[in-house]
């Protein structure tokens, strides 16, 4: 077990270091059995936080995302969190001006994570099997950047189903297995 533990740390070293010498724009930390995000990469990665542009946490065992994480990365334009045990997002993650793309599928989101609906940058969100039952019609119609909301293989409500074009600027992606109304 700690011969394990200690491969897996040294997997997350490799991949920071990897990163920070090379001043990559990418941190990609998918499937390395992180149950939190490790304090000590905030200052190994010190020198180049502003300049990581995408981060991968997919496929680990987080439960949550701490205020430091997103202020810490506040450059992100892709965060991949698929996954994971995730059933909410911090406030802060408002303050990620540049996020374009986040990816939140297979987590345990119950309602739809609010706060992104205040990121106007936000192009694609992913929710594919979470158990979202409510989600805030008016807030999404009105993100102006929004291309894409997948909510497949989510218990979501009728309301969500009525949220068709051109009502709503952007594609939303549902289950087959219950068809959307024709506008």
């Amino acid at each position: 077990m700690q011969k394990k533990m200690g491969e897996a740390v040294a997997r997350v070293a490799r991949k920071v270091n990897d990163t920070v010498e090379n001043k990559t724009d990418s941190l990609d930390l998918a499937n390395c059995k992180l149950m939190t995000f490790p304090v000590g990469i905030y200052k190994a990665m010190r020198s180049v936080t502003e300049g990581i542009h995408r981060i991968s946490l997919a496929n680990n065992e987080l439960k949550s995302l701490t205020s430091r994480f997103v202020t810490t990365f506040s450059q992100l334009r892709e965060l991949n969190l698929a996954g994971n045990y995730l059933h909410r997002l911090p406030e802060e993650v408002t303050s990620l001006l540049h996020l374009r793309a986040i990816n939140l599928s297979r987590n345990r989101f119950r309602r739809f994570p609010e706060p992104l609906a205040t990121v106007a940058t936000l192009e694609t969100i992913d929710l594919e099997e979470n158990e979202i039952a409510e989600v805030p019609v008016e807030k999404l119609a009105s993100m102006a950047s929004l291309r894409s909301l997948n909510l497949r293989a989510n218990p979501v409500g009728p309301e969500v189903r009525l949220l068709v074009r051109p009502l709503v600027p952007f594609d939303l992606l549902l289950s087959p297995e219950e068809p959307v109304p024709k506008a």
